[in-house]
C-alpha cells in the first residue's frame, strides 16, 4: 500500500518541532552552565524528511542506521513518537545521564544502532558491519534480511576513511547497503563554492556502487516538463551554489532577484506568472524535502541486490526554519517569535510542547503501527565452546612473542567446537604478523570461491565462503571499522564471534580515531600491535612506536598486556578469547567486565624462556597463571639470585634492594643488569609487568574508591603479591617512559622511568636501546640512581 503523503507531511512537522524544542530548550531553560549547552536546529532540520520518510514508511526492526551526529535530535523525535524514548528524557539533552549530544550505542536511553560523533565513520560502520553479516550468513547459516543505512552530511565525504572504506574489496559487493548524503551544500563554516557532486558520483561509480540523485521535488519536475522548462533546470543545474544558497532569508522580491541574476532571460519570462511568493516556493522545491521522490529512490536502491547504493538527497539546512539556507546556521538558535512561529506551524498544543499525537488520530496509530514495526526481533545466541586456560605452544628455547602469537591462534583453531567462532582480519599484514598458520588451517574468505594463480610453500591462500580470515587493503582505519563490526556482531547479527586482528604497532594510530570508536561502541575484540617499539631495530623511526602503549592503557574499555615469555602470552592470550567469548571470568570479574577490546603488543625480538621457566618452579604454575592474568609477577627474586635459594630472609637486611620493573621485549637486558647488580651486592628482584593496563587500572580503581569514600588507599593484591618489600623502582619500557611511571607512586617508592621518549633510527637493537637508556648498562646506573634517590 502506497505510504499517505500528506498523513507523512503532518509528521514530519512534529518531528522538526520536537527535534528543535529540544534544543531550545536546552539552550534556554536549563540553568546557565560555565559552557554554552550548543546543538544543531539547521543541521537537524536537513534531514527532517529523508529520516522521516525512513522512519515511518521504509525501515523495519531488522534495518540498522546510523545518523549523522548533528542530526541526533532527529533521531530522539522519532523514538519518542514511536514509542522507544520516555518523555522525561526530551528536556535532558545534552545533560549529565540525559540525551548525549551526539548518538551513543552505550549512553542514549533510546535505540540507536551505531555510535556517532567523529566524522566519517557513521557512514563507515553500517558498510562494515554488513560486511559482518555477510560473513555469519556464509558461515551460520542466513540471517532475516536486514538493511544497512548510513545517513551522513556531504562535508563527511571529505574525510579520507570514507573513501578508504567505500574502495575496500572488504566491501564490494554489499547490496543491502544504502547511504544518504544530506546534499545541503553548506559545511559549518561557509556555503560550499562549486559542489562536488560530479567528482563524488564518478569516485561511487569506480567503486562499483550505484548512485541516485534526488535533486527535485515534484513540484520542479512537473515545471521541468512544461514547454520551456528546461531552461529553468538548465539554469539552477549551472548557476553557482553560492547564489543559489544566497536565495534564502531574503524577502520574497529579493530572492527571486537573486536568482534570475545572470540567469537567460527565458528562465524570467518562464517565471514571469508566478508572484514573488509562488516563485521562490518554486525554486527551493529540493528533492531531499519531497517524501515521495525519496521513497523512489529507497525503493530503486532496494532493486540493487549487488551492490551499494549512495543517495544524494539535495536539502536545504535549516528547512522549514527562519535560518534555512543561512551561511552562518550552523549553530545559530531561533529566537522566542521563531519558536512561536515554528509551533504553531506544527500544530502543536499550546499546553503542551512534548504532546504525542492522540491515539486515535490518523498520525497517532500511524506512529503506533511504526512503533511495532521497528521493533527488532532477537534470537539469543552464546558461544558456548570450551576456551582452554593454554594451547601448550612451545615455550623452551628463544622465541619470539610475535612468532609465539601466531602458534597460538592456530592451535585454537586446531579445537573443532572453539574453530567456527574465530575470524581475524588484517590490513594486508598477515602473514607479516604471523597468521600464516591460522590461514593455511581455516582459509581466506570470500564471497564466493576464487581460484588461486600461485602455489606458495608456505601459505595456502585459498579464498571461499567457508575461510575464516578477512583480508583488507592497506588501511588501519578500515581493520578498526571491521574489528568494530566483528566485535558487535552479537548484536547486528545474532550471532557472537571472536575477532582477532593484527597490525604493525606503529600503525595502530593511523587507526586510532576508528579504534576508539569500536571500544566507544562496546565491540569485543582482540587486536595485535606488533613488531613494536624501537626492536625493530632496522626498519627506523617510521616504523618504529613509542607511544601505543599509553594509548592502551588510557583509552577506556581497552586493557594492554605486553607479555615478554611465550607462556604468559598463552595464558593472556586464551583468557582474552574466553573473556571475549563472554564466558564468566576467572579473576577480579567485576574489574575485568570492563576490558572489552583486548590489545596485545607484541615483538619480534627473540626472548630466552629459562629465566620463566625458572619463575614456574619457584612460584609453580597455579599461582603465576593467576598473577601473569592479574598484570604483573616477580620474574626474578633478587635474594635468592644474592644469597642462594637457601639463605635466611633476615640475612638480607641493610642490604641495598631495588626493583626492576619490565615488559616484553628489554627482558634480556634487565635480566642481565640485575645479575651485574647481584655481583655488585644489589638485591635486584626483577618484576615482569605482563598486562600494563590491568595493573594500572587495578591501582587506579583502589584509588577511585578511597577518593569517593574519603578512606585511605589499599594497594590491590598484585601489587601487594609482587612487590613484598618496599624498594626503589627501576622502571624499563620499550615504549614512552611515562606508561610505567606511576607504579612508584601507588608504592610511595621513589622510581627511575627509561624508555624511548624521542625519535628512533635505523640500527642495530644494541644501536637503538643505548641511544635511548635501555640497554644493560643503563638499567644499572638507573637502579644506582634510584637507591640513591631513597637515602
Amino acid at each position: 500500500m502506497s505510504p499517505d503523503i500528506e498523513l507523512l507531511e503532518r509528521i514530519q512537522q512534529r518531528v522538526l518541532w520536537l527535534a528543535v524544542r529540544m534544543v531550545d530548550h536546552a539552550n534556554r531553560e536549563r540553568p546557565p552552565g560555565e559552557v554554552k549547552v550548543g546543538g544543531h536546529q539547521s543541521s537537524s532540520a536537513s534531514l527532517i524528511s529523508v529520516m522521516t520518510a525512513l522512519w515511518f514508511a521504509y525501515l523495519n526492526g531488522q534495518d540498522k542506521a546510523s545518523v549523522k551526529p548533528h542530526a541526533s535530535p532527529v533521531l530522539h523525535a522519532i523514538n519518542y513518537l514511536l514509542g522507544d524514548l520516555d518523555r522525561s528524557y526530551l528536556t535532558t539533552l545534552r545533560s549529565f545521564g540525559g540525551l548525549q549530544a551526539y548518538p551513543s550505542l552505550t549512553k542514549d536511553p533510546d535505540r540507536v544502532d551505531f555510535a556517532t560523533g567523529s566524522v566519517g565513520l557513521g557512514p563507515a560502520a553500517p558498510l562494515f558491519a554488513a560486511a559482518s553479516r555477510r560473513y555469519v550468513d556464509a558461515h551460520f547459516g542466513a540471517r532475516e534480511r536486514s538493511r544497512f543505512i548510513a545517513i551522513l552530511g556531504d562535508a563527511e565525504l571529505d574525510e579520507g576513511n570514507v573513501w578508504e572504506a567505500v574502495a575496500d574489496p572488504a566491501t564490494a559487493g554489499l547490496g543491502n547497503v544504502m547511504w544518504i548524503v544530506d546534499f545541503n551544500r553548506q559545511s559549518l563554516d561557509r556555503v560550499i563554492p562549486g559542489a562536488r557532486i560530479g567528482q563524488w558520483t564518478a569516485q561511487f561509480q569506480a567503486a562499483g556502487w550505484h548512485v541516485v540523485e534526488v535533486k527535485y521535488g515534484q513540484r520542479l519536475q512537473r515545471a521541468f516538463a512544461t514547454p520551456g522548462g528546461e531552461c529553468l533546470r538548465d539554469w539552477i543545474d549551472n548557476m553557482p551554489n553560492e547564489q543559489y544558497q544566497s536565495v534564502f532569508g531574503l524577502a520574497m522580491a529579493a530572492a527571486r532577484a537573486r536568482f534570475l541574476e545572470g540567469a537567460p532571460s527565458e528562465v524570467g519570462q518562464f517565471l514571469s506568472a508566478l508572484d514573488d511568493a509562488e516563485c521562490v516556493s518554486l525554486i527551493t522545491d529540493l528533492g531531499g524535502h519531497d517524501l515521495p521522490s525519496l521513497l523512489d529512490a529507497y525503493a530503486e536502491c532496494d532493486a540493487q541486490t549487488d551492490r551499494p547504493s549512495v543517495v544524494f538527497a539535495y536539502t536545504i539546512k535549516g528547512w522549514g526554519l527562519p535560518t534555512a539556507g543561512n551561511p552562518r546556521n550552523h549553530s545559530a538558535l531561533l529566537d522566542a517569535p521563531g519558536i512561536a512561529g515554528l509551533r504553531t506551524a506544527a500544530r502543536v498544543p499550546a499546553d503542551d510542547d512534548w504532546a504525542v499525537f492522540p491515539s486515535t488520530s490518523r498520525e497517532g496509530e500511524l506512529c503506533a503501527e511504526r512503533g511495532r514495526e521497528m521493533r527488532r526481533r532477537r534470537t539469543a545466541t552464546a558461544i558456548t565452546a570450551s576456551v582452554p586456560t593454554a594451547t601448550g605452544a612451545k615455550s623452551t628455547g628463544t622465541v619470539s612473542t610475535q612468532e609465539s602469537f601466531g602458534r597460538i591462534v592456530s592451535d585454537l583453531s586446531r579445537a573443532d567446537d572453539l574453530r567456527p567462532y574465530l575470524v581475524t582480519t588484517a590490513p594486508d599484514v598477515a602473514t607479516s604478523t604471523n597468521l600464516g598458520g591460522f590461514i593455511n588451517r581455516v582459509g581466506v574468505f570470500a564471497p564466493d570461491h576464487r581460484r588461486s594463480w600461485t602455489d606458495d610453500a608456505l601459505v595456502k591462500w585459498i579464498e571461499g565462503p567457508t575461510g575464516q580470515h578477512i583480508e583488507l587493503g592497506i588501511s588501519e582505519m578500515n581493520l578498526f571499522m571491521m574489528l568494530g563490526a566483528l566485535g558487535r556482531s552479537g548484536d547486528l547479527n545474532d550471532q557472537p564471534l571472536i575477532p582477532i586482528g593484527t597490525v604493525y604497532d606503529p600503525f595502530v594510530l593511523r587507526g586510532l580515531d576508528a579504534f576508539i570508536h569500536g571500544a566507544y561502541s562496546g565491540a569485543r575484540f582482540i587486536v595485535a600491535g606488533t613488531p613494536s617499539g624501537v626492536s625493530l631495530a632496522p626498519e627506523g623511526g617510521a616504523h618504529q612506536s613509542t607511544i601505543t602503549a599509553s594509548v592502551g592503557i588510557e583509552l577506556p574499555g581497552t586493557v594492554l598486556h605486553e607479555p615478554a615469555f611465550a607462556t604468559a602470552l598463552d595464558w593472556l592470550l586464551c583468557d582474552a578469547v574466553a573473556h571475549v567469548a563472554g564466558h564468566a571470568l576467572e579473576t577480579a570479574p567485576d574489574l575485568r567486565s570492563a576490558e572489552l577490546v583486548q590489545y596485545f603488543r607484541l615483538s619480534t625480538r627473540p626472548i630466552e624462556q629459562a629465566a620463566f621457566d625458572s619463575a614456574r618452579r619457584r612460584i609453580g604454575d597455579a599461582l603465576l597463571r593467576r598473577q601473569v592474568l592479574a598484570g604483573a609477577y616477580r620474574l626474578v627474586d633478587g635474594r635468592a639470585a644474592l644469597h642462594g635459594p637457601e639463605e635466611p630472609a633476615d640475612d638480607a637486611r641493610g642490604i641495598p634492594t631495588v626493583h626492576l620493573v619490565a615488559c616484553g621485549a628489554v627482558m634480556t637486558e634487565v635480566l642481565d643488569a640485575a645479575a651485574e647488580l647481584a655481583s655488585e651486592g644489589v638485591i635486584a628482584h626483577v618484576i615482569d609487568v605482563t598486562s600494563p593496563g590491568r595493573l594500572y587500572r587495578s591501582w587506579q580503581r583502589t584509588v577511585r574508591q578511597a577518593v569517593r569514600t574519603a578512606t585511605t588507599p589499599s594497594l590491590p593484591g598484585t601489587l601487594r603479591a609482587v612487590f613484598a618489600e618496599p624498594a626503589p623502582i627501576v622502571s624499563v619500557h620499550d615504549a614512552s617512559s611515562h606508561a610505567l611511571a606511576w607504579i612508584g607512586s601507588a608504592l610511595g617508592m621513589p622510581q627511575v622511568a627509561l624508555g624511548v621518549d624521542e625519535f628512533g633510527q635505523s640500527g642495530t637493537i644494541d644501536d637503538l636501546y643505548r641511544a635511548h637508556d635501555i640497554d644493560t648498562g643503563s638499567i644499572v646506573n638507573g637502579a644506582l640512581a634510584a637507591l640513591s634517590l631513597q637515602r
